[in-house]
């Protein structure tokens, strides 16, 4: 009797043990697959924007008469990523990433790729503010507080231009702390990347500004940077409202 009891228990062990493994590896293999499927969206979005432009370059290049041009205007304002105007797309091959950037920040934008919070726009004089999901996972900005000073950002935009900044800022910053939103880049191009920590209780932000030749970043504390002076530039900030997508991006 207590033979076939001890069996009993054995044997729903042992079912409830393979359940617990086949929905790991469910879990695993879900997780795989969605990650996979955002990667090759994005892939295929990089892919399709740079084509564009470089028909724009083909197309725009001879003009009615057939004179060769070098004055060429791209325009991809129509050129859109899940229903987001995409702006450009953001590279970092330290953590081997590669995904478009969309206009607006959303609770759905940033589960399909990172999106501009503030600022002046890609690629343009002042500082703009770029989040991402830490989904821990290596998707998004999942790996951002693996990054190092010195380490080198590379931003495509609409016009075709691709700049290489340089990190010179690493540093933490409570949920709630918007003030790198609008900060004094002193005339250069910049950009500030903010994610959630893994425990989602701080937030990692990076300040990476346009690579000068010759230039590496130098190594700046938080206090040495004034976070609250107003860019010269702010009439031209994209048209992102900050105070909005606070509580969107709290979580990332």
């Amino acid at each position: 009797m207590l033979e076939k009891k001890y069996s009993n228990i054995l044997t729903v062990v042992l079912v409830i043990s393979i359940i617990i493994i086949l929905a790991i590896i469910g879990k695993i293999a879900f997780d795989f697959l969605r990650n996979k499927k955002i990667n090759d969206n994005a892939e295929e979005a990089i892919a399709n924007f740079d084509k564009s432009i470089e028909d724009a370059d083909t197309s725009k290049n001879i003009d009615i008469n057939g004179i060769e041009s070098s004055n060429m205007q791209i325009d991809l304002t129509n050129f859109t990523y899940g229903g987001y105007n995409m702006m450009g797309y953001i590279e970092i091959p330290a953590i081997k990433i590669k995904y478009p950037v969309l206009e607006t920040v959303t609770t759905h934008s940033i589960e399909i790729a990172v999106a501009i919070r503030a600022g002046v726009g890609l690629n343009k004089v002042g500082n703009t503010v770029i989040v991402g999901h830490n989904y821990r996972n290596g998707v998004f900005f999942s790996d951002l507080e693996k990054l190092q000073i010195g380490d080198d950002v590379y931003i495509t935009d609409r016009s075709g231009t691709k700049i290489k900044y340089d990190i010179y800022n690493i540093f933490s910053a409570k949920p709630e702390d918007v003030s790198f939103n609008e900060r004094d880049t002193q005339g250069r191009r910049e950009i500030t990347l903010s994610t959630c920590d893994d425990n989602a209780a701080m937030r990692t932000i990076i300040y990476a500004k346009e690579e000068e030749e010759g230039e590496k970043g130098e190594i700046l504390k938080p206090q040495d940077i004034n976070l609250n002076s107003n860019m010269s530039n702010s009439t031209n900030t994209t048209e992102n409202n900050i105070s909005s997508n606070n509580s969107i991006t709290n979580n990332q």
